[in-house]
């Protein structure tokens, strides 16, 4: 079942590429007592992700944190050090907040998996993205297959 507006996220941990290594941090330590704007991609590296989904987020970035959203945070299906590297390489600094679920265990929690096998990329998190405020869910927007639309950057800070 995919989660929906009004659901409390799922008790898990997911991991931040640090300078010290892979940093594991519970949902808890992310989300509560704040509001996060988190995005979902299916790949780091991959084409719309890197070149529209972090872009498009950096670039508002400001404008979304001055709608009393505390982080920006992107999750993909990755482990933390290609999440670490990914970040590098689109120069999010502490802009974004890079998480790996590495194993898919929050998207499927979620119910946004999907099956990339025939990308040769395997079970991957679909592209979306939410509002979550001291821990649940008060905005979802999932793409249709293929789609760059309601994930985007523009269409989450008209929902703020």
């Amino acid at each position: 079942m995919t989660i929906k507006v009004g659901d409390k996220l799922p008790a898990l941990t997911l991991t931040a590429g640090t300078s010290e290594g892979p940093r594991p941090m519970t949902v808890d330590e992310i989300f509560k007592g704040k509001t996060v704007a988190l995005f979902a991609v299916p790949g780091a590296f991959t084409p719309t992700c890197s070149a529209k989904h972090v872009p498009g987020y950096m670039e508002l970035a400001d404008q979304i944190k001055g709608k009393g959203v505390d982080t920006i945070a992107c999750l993909s299906v990755n482990d933390a050090f290609v999440m670490k590297a990914w970040g590098a390489d689109q120069k999010v600094g502490d802009t974004i907040l890079m998480l790996a679920d590495g194993s898919g265990e929050f998207t499927k929690a979620v119910g946004l998996e999907m099956d990339a096998s025939k990308f040769g990329m395997g079970q991957r998190s679909q592209r979306y993205s939410m509002i979550v405020k001291d821990g649940v869910v008060t905005e979802l927007n999932v793409e249709a297959p293929g789609e760059f639309k309601v994930s985007a950057a523009d269409y989450l800070l008209a929902q703020l």
